[in-house]
């Protein structure tokens, strides 16, 4: 069996190498709607137009705009009324976090299983990028959140290459093949998504728990949430000390206080996570 996962791990960083991995694409109506956010010529109308032509993903944004962590003095009744509220680059981040969840899914019931399992795990750190951004810092919580469900984006290629090739292998070793290379491929993935510098590192940099900067960045707010995610769990990353990271203190966060046993705060988050699973 460790034979087997050498392989893997071969077979994955040859193709890495050899720039020969097939890497996800985002949907198409998340590339559209990125590329008319980015354009400083484009209107809310294009938006809405892009939008408007899935049902789904609209009905989801209507939801999301009057749900409790957003919701104003006056009920969201259409599209236009949700893009003209949130404004264009929060629609279009808001739109590719849920555009994404059509990618984490599978045909064999195991790799199916993981990838829903991936995807339920970064909605929770993205929530609680959400309301980092939103509490200790003056970065964008829209920008957080999506940093936050893109830093485990490099799993889906590994999935992808285990279905593929009908593999049967322990949960402990994929866990490690997972483990190990899941970082440098999210970051490959992200920079053919040609996503925001501030974003593109963000799978290696959260694991870089050494790492220094001159002031408060997304990384360090993934970093935070992801730590978050695992407090009081037998994770192996749960049982460091934390007092080390600095990540905490440019965000201003004791690392010795759990968020989750803050009731305002805990509320918030459950609120942000639900935006995503609405």
């Amino acid at each position: 069996m460790a034979e087997l996962a050498d392989k893997i791990k071969s077979d994955l960083l040859s193709a890495i190498e050899n720039d020969s991995l097939v890497l996800p694409t985002l949907p198409e109506v998340a590339l559209k709607v990125r590329e008319i956010a980015e354009d400083p010529d484009s209107s809310i109308g294009q938006l809405v137009d892009v939008i408007g032509g899935d049902a789904a993903l609209t009905t989801r944004i209507i939801r999301v705009c009057n749900s409790p962590l957003l919701r104003g003095a006056r009920e969201i009744e259409n599209l236009n009324m949700a893009v003209g509220r949130l404004g264009m680059t929060y629609t279009s981040n808001l739109a590719t976090g849920l555009a994404m969840e059509q990618m984490f899914q599978a045909t064999s019931e195991m790799v199916d299983k993981r990838m829903r399992e991936v995807w339920q795990k970064s909605t929770e750190i993205a929530g609680i990028c959400h309301v980092l951004a939103s509490h200790y810092t003056k970065l964008k919580s829209d920008q957080a959140t999506l940093g936050g469900l893109v830093c485990q984006i490099g799993v889906l290629p590994i999935l992808k290459y285990v279905e593929d090739n009908d593999i049967q292998i322990s949960s402990i070793m994929l866990d490690n093949i997972i483990d190990e290379l899941h970082p440098l491929i999210g970051c490959k993935i992200l920079e053919k998504w040609d996503f925001p510098e501030e974003l593109k590192g963000i799978p290696e940099a959260v694991r870089d728990f050494n790492r220094t900067v001159a002031k408060v960045d997304y990384a360090d707010i993934v970093m935070v949430a992801k730590l978050q995610s695992i407090a009081g769990t037998n994770h192996p990353h749960a049982e460091m000390d934390w007092t080390h990271i600095s990540a905490f203190g440019r965000l201003g966060l004791d690392p010795e206080v759990d968020m989750s046993e803050s009731e305002d705060l805990s509320d918030e988050m459950e609120a942000a996570m639900a935006l995503l699973n609405s």
